[in-house]
């Protein structure tokens, strides 16, 4: 079994409904186990087009016996039944499903980057993903989620009541 953190986003339609079905779609057909849900998050858009609406933002820290490039077939599988189309880059959308994290591996290959390139970047990824596995430390960086977060501007990324 793996341990997997991924982040969910979702700036198009009915944003909640698309963010759920990711999670309800990772339970049944990654087989999560463990499955832990961070809050919502109400995020102002980075990069991409100027005008697009806002994201809801979350993440999920699980356990699952795929293997991580099957993790991340099934990741764009999901997206696209829930009506995805990749325009542009950064554009919007109505779900997407972002592999941050597996076990404690370094991974580089075509079309997969494990840890996510960016992530430590991002205050919309860190957030949630906080919610759900704090202590984690980052391969390649030697710091938890939880410092990472310390260390990036929050500004624009609001906690919800809304719940996966």
């Amino acid at each position: 079994m793996h341990r997997y953190a991924v982040a969910l986003g979702s700036n198009l339609g009915d944003r909640l409904e698309h963010l759920r079905q990711g999670v309800t779609r990772l339970e049944r057909e990654a087989g999560a186990r463990e499955l832990r849900k961070s809050r919502v998050y109400d995020t102002d858009p980075v990069g991409g087009p100027q005008e697009q609406p806002p994201y809801l933002n979350a993440a999920v820290a699980f356990h699952s016996a795929l293997e991580p490039q099957h993790l991340l077939e099934l990741l764009l599988d999901i997206e696209r039944r829930e009506g995805r189309v990749r325009l542009e880059p950064s554009g919007p959308r109505t779900l997407d499903l972002d592999l941050l994290l597996c076990d404690d591996l370094r991974l580089e290959q075509p079309g997969l980057t494990v840890p996510h390139p960016r992530m430590h970047l991002r205050a919309f990824v860190l957030a949630p993903l906080a919610d759900v596995a704090p202590g984690w430390i980052v391969p390649g960086l030697g710091q938890t989620v939880s410092a990472l977060l310390a260390k990036v501007d929050t500004t624009g990324v609001r906690p919800t009541d809304l719940r996966l």
